[in-house]
């Protein structure tokens, strides 16, 4: 599988509470914070879930 840098690049205030649990379950907890994950299908689901908030690249 490969991996995914996910980075926070937009504040969560204002998201939903169901978009700010999503970020936590990510590891997002602060603005431009960074976190690597495996691309797997559930991963992939929550960042299509905050994706205005997220930005990611392939590592």
């Amino acid at each position: 599988m490969a991996k995914l840098k996910i980075k926070q690049v937009k504040s969560k205030i204002g998201s939903t509470k169901r978009q700010k649990l999503t970020l936590e379950a990510l590891g997002l907890r602060k603005m431009n914070s960074v976190v690597e994950h495996e691309a797997t299908a559930q991963i992939i689901g929550m960042i299509r879930k905050v994706n205005h908030l997220v930005v990611v690249e392939e590592v």
